[in-house]
Order: structure tokens, then C-alpha cells, then sequence
């Protein structure tokens, strides 16, 4: 699939068309005033260039009002983009959150220099965590006397999603201020110690994505990567019945952290 050109990256969310289209409105209204003004300049130099036994006359201020209208119309249009365009879509994206009941929910937690991703496993509920269980094998800090930790897994840059289907991601960092940074779904979000931050995709398209750190973290931060899979939503459950007992086996019990 290709996802890379000499345009923007692939469209694979809900809302990357909307962004999209800011973008390419912006840079063609750009590129339509560049071409205005060159031709206006270039008509200028022309019309005004020096002549033999033409001196320079002074302008006296007349026609200030006329050389706004440009500004104006400039202005105009920017207030047009904002109420119209930015306004509604921003609002739908970090506003419009959808409701977690109807969702699938994923949780990740930064660190230097990795991406902590937390399923709830097949049981839709997240278990508990806390400090004093983080272990090189628990990361996150996985309380596995919670029932509903039983089931819970937690992968390193590896995030599964449902096509089709709002996934609500709850973000966190657990160091230093990290940026999670999708590209295809036009997703970049900060990850900042101490807050939860809920940011939402609905992925539109199967296929395998690359998830890259957009805020300097440290010496490896150009390493600190990892992959979105987006899956049907008959393989994302498969694959979580399928990871749950690894991820049970694999943790260290609540008792033996320290």
C-alpha cells in the first residue's frame, strides 16, 4: 500500500479528509495570491518604470481606502476559514469524543523510549495499576490481584486497532512530555506526565502504519518508535483472545515486584 509520495501521507481516518482539506484550501488560496501579486507587481514595474523627462509625483494619500481592500479581502476570508472550517472540525476532533460505550478503548503510556500500549483483553475492562508493582516486566504497573487484570495486555509499540470502529486512546507519559504522531490518520497529540489525555481515531483503512515521537524526549528519541496494525474487527478479537494468555504468563504477580 502506498502511503508515501510527494503529497500528503495516506488517508486512513475519519476526520484526515476534513484536515486534508484545510490544508489544500490554504495552499491553493496562497498560491492564488502569489500569482495576483506577481502579476500586479510585474504590471506595476512596467506601467511605472522610469522615463526620460518623467520625475516622480507624490502620492498625497488618496487612495489608502483602495489599497486596503486587498488586506480586506485577505481578512475576510480568514474569518470565513475559522468560523466555517476550523472551528467545526477542531470541535469534532478534541471535542466530540465518542461515547466509550460504543468505542474500543486502548490505553498508552509514554516512556524514554518506548510506547506502552494497554489493552483491556477480551473482558473490555482495563485492571488496575499502580507504581509500586513496575517491574521491567510490568511496565505499566499491573495490579494482578485485579480480576480484571487477568486478561489485560501490554505490548511496546505494537497498537491494534478495528477498522471501521472509534478507538479512544488514553494518553499518558510516565517521564518527560512525548508526542504520539500518526501520520496516516493526520493524529498528533502530546503525552504529558501526570494527565490522562483522551484522543480518538475511527482507522478507515487496513494495513500497517508507523507511530513516531513529535516532541524531543532525549538521546533515543529519534528510536522511539513503533506500528499501528489495523485489523478487521473479526482479527482484532482474535488476536486478543490469542494474546491475553501470553500476556498472563508472561507478567511478573503483584507479590514479586520488588
Amino acid at each position: 500500500m502506498k502511503q508515501y509520495g510527494w503529497g500528503l501521507p495516506l488517508s486512513a481516518s475519519s476526520y484526515a479528509g476534513s484536515i486534508d482539506f484545510g490544508i489544500y484550501l490554504i495552499h491553493a488560496v496562497m498560491i492564488l495570491i502569489f500569482v495576483i501579486w506577481g502579476i500586479f507587481f510585474t504590471y506595476l514595474l512596467i506601467k511605472y518604470r522610469k522615463k526620460t523627462g518623467v520625475s516622480a509625483q507624490r502620492d498625497e494619500g488618496h487612495g489608502v481606502v483602495k489599497s486596503l481592500i486587498p488586506d480586506i479581502i485577505v481578512m475576510v476570508f480568514e474569518i470565513v476559514l475559522i468560523a466555517v472550517y476550523a472551528i467545526p472540525v477542531w470541535s469534532k476532533i478534541k471535542i466530540d469524543t465518542p461515547p466509550s460505550g460504543k468505542a474500543n478503548m486502548v490505553a498508552i503510556e509514554a516512556q524514554q523510549w518506548s510506547w506502552n500500549i494497554h489493552y483491556p483483553g477480551p473482558d473490555g475492562k482495563f485492571g488496575k495499576t499502580d507504581p509500586k508493582y513496575v517491574h521491567f516486566s510490568n511496565p505499566i504497573g499491573l495490579d494482578y490481584k485485579d480480576p480484571a487484570a487477568k486478561d489485560d495486555i501490554v505490548i511496546a509499540n505494537e497498537l491494534h486497532l478495528p477498522v471501521g470502529k472509534p478507538t479512544i486512546i488514553e494518553l499518558t507519559s510516565m517521564d518527560v512530555i512525548h508526542s504520539l504522531f500518526i501520520p496516516e490518520f493526520r493524529l498528533k497529540q502530546d503525552a504529558v506526565p501526570g494527565m490522562k489525555i483522551p484522543v480518538w481515531v475511527t482507522p478507515t483503512k487496513i494495513g500497517t502504519f508507523e507511530i513516531s515521537c513529535a516532541q524531543l524526549c532525549g538521546m533515543a528519541h529519534s528510536f522511539m518508535r513503533g506500528r499501528v496494525i489495523v485489523q478487521s474487527q473479526a482479527d482484532y478479537d482474535a488476536w486478543l483472545k490469542s494474546e491475553a494468555p501470553k500476556s498472563a504468563a508472561a507478567s511478573v504477580p503483584a507479590s514479586e515486584a520488588f
